[in-house]
């Protein structure tokens, strides 16, 4: 049974893509919690990210690296947070998140509501930003 994130990156389920590459996949959080939240995950299905082989965990966390700096391009923030959780979706990511305060990496905040035009209109600049890098 494919994850949600495997739907995700098949295009089953719609998402607003960032950037990917043969291993790598980066879209918005659909509930996040800063404009530019964005999740990083490999493309393989690998529930617990520590289960990943050194190669391939390397090379998502300069993937996830690349996005941040992208994310940090486009949102106004002090820096770039980065968390594994794991716990929600049985598939290894990472969450990229812009950061002010360390409360803004608080999950249990109220999660923001964005317009899809919001959406569409962050992920076309952070995609952009990235593809400069």
């Amino acid at each position: 049974m494919a994850t949600i994130f495997t739907k995700i990156i098949n295009g089953e389920i719609p998402s607003y893509k960032i950037a990917e590459n043969d291993k790598f996949f980066a879209f918005m959080d659909i509930n996040p919690l800063a404009k530019g939240h964005t999740l990083v995950i490999p493309k393989m299905e690998v529930d617990y990210i520590i289960d990943l082989d050194d190669e391939t965990h390397a090379q998502l966390w300069n993937f996830a690296k690349k996005i941040g700096k992208a994310v940090e391009k486009i949102v106004p923030c002090k820096k770039i947070g980065f968390t594994v959780i794991g716990l929600e979706v049985p598939h290894t990511h990472i969450h990229v998140i812009p950061i002010n305060t360390i409360y803004d990496m608080d999950f249990k905040q109220p999660k923001l509501k964005l317009e899809q035009s919001e959406f569409i209109d962050l992920a076309s600049k952070i995609s952009a930003a990235f593809d400069e890098l």
